[in-house]
């Protein structure tokens, strides 16, 4: 069926007349006929009774429905991508662990309160595994650790993070070989890059064999280094927002383990939807207001 045979075909139901359906939609009578004539040879049932003025049959009341509903169906398409005042439609984001609990929540209410009819999807996991679900077209942004080096991307660096490792007693200087390998570390399950981290940390003091268990969510791996469990690697900032809750004491690392930056990938911006543009806008402002703020001179 075409959307236009069915706009005709809806426009002479509410008007009662062939003549008039056709001057609201700036055609001729002929055309109304011959559209409403080939709805009824694809249904096969007549529509229309044409003696006086139009009504609608048993078969064209049934069709009336489904046909609003299509058509309903293609303005509302129309208008996510043509009405830029109101935006809707969703926006799948994924992000690390660290980033949604502490980066992402203003700039997600901001973006709300602005577009309150999208509907925002939000999935957390490593990097190596939003990479795969950008890739896959599961989701159409996400922050992962370190640059994508695919040419196909659209990138944005929007944090810088610097790591730091953490335990259950103060201390002033890395532990000792000897204990780093007698200790657990706890990470975020394989394709974390701060797994990575950890891992590098503990070879630059030749500790190859180290314990590492995996961890779902910071709260549990927070709370089990407090316990005495062992260390982990983690952005300082988030340590920071979790010391009131935890017994937990944090050390600086090395500058080459310790700095990593967040970037924001998505598809070409070609392919962006409405609300994935209006998104990277807001994240564009985010960034660069940041970083004045930073460069500012006091």
């Amino acid at each position: 069926m075409q959307l236009k045979s069915l706009r005709l075909f809806t426009t002479v139901a509410e008007t009662g007349s062939f003549v008039a359906a056709a001057e609201r939609q700036h055609t001729v009578q002929s055309n109304v006929t011959a559209h409403i004539k080939k709805l009824e040879e694809e249904v096969g049932a007549k529509l229309v009774y044409r003696t006086g003025q139009a009504r609608l049959t048993s078969a064209g009341l049934a069709l009336l429905e489904y046909a609003e509903r299509m058509l309903d169906a293609h303005d509302e398409a129309l208008s996510l991508f043509k009405d830029n005042e109101k935006l809707c439609g969703r926006l799948r984001i994924g992000a690390m662990e660290t980033t949604t609990a502490l980066r992402l929540p203003p700039i997600l209410a901001a973006y709300h309160a602005a577009h309150p009819e999208v509907d925002i999807k939000l999935k957390t996991g490593p990097t190596a595994e939003l990479v795969e679900l950008l890739i896959a077209g599961q989701v159409d942004c996400v922050f992962v650790a370190g640059r994508l080096e695919h040419r196909r991307y659209h990138l944005l660096k929007a944090f810088s993070e610097r790591l730091v490792l953490v335990g259950p007693e103060p201390m002033t200087a890395i532990p000792p070989s000897e204990e780093l390998l007698s200790s657990a570390f706890l990470a975020f399950r394989q394709g974390c890059s701060y797994r990575q981290r950890i891992e590098l940390l503990l070879a630059s003091y030749g500790v190859t064999a180290a314990r590492i268990f995996e961890f779902g969510t910071v709260d549990a791996m927070l709370g089990c280094v407090s316990a005495g469990m062992g260390y982990t690697v983690l952005p300082r900032v988030t340590v920071e927002a979790h010391l009131h809750r935890f017994s937990i004491h944090y050390l600086e690392l090395p500058k080459p383990i310790a700095e990593v930056d967040t970037y924001f990938a998505a598809p070409e911006p070609d392919t962006w939807s409405p609300a994935l543009a209006r998104f990277v806008d807001n994240l564009h402002q985010t960034v660069v207001m940041k970083d004045s703020i930073l460069h500012t001179p006091l």
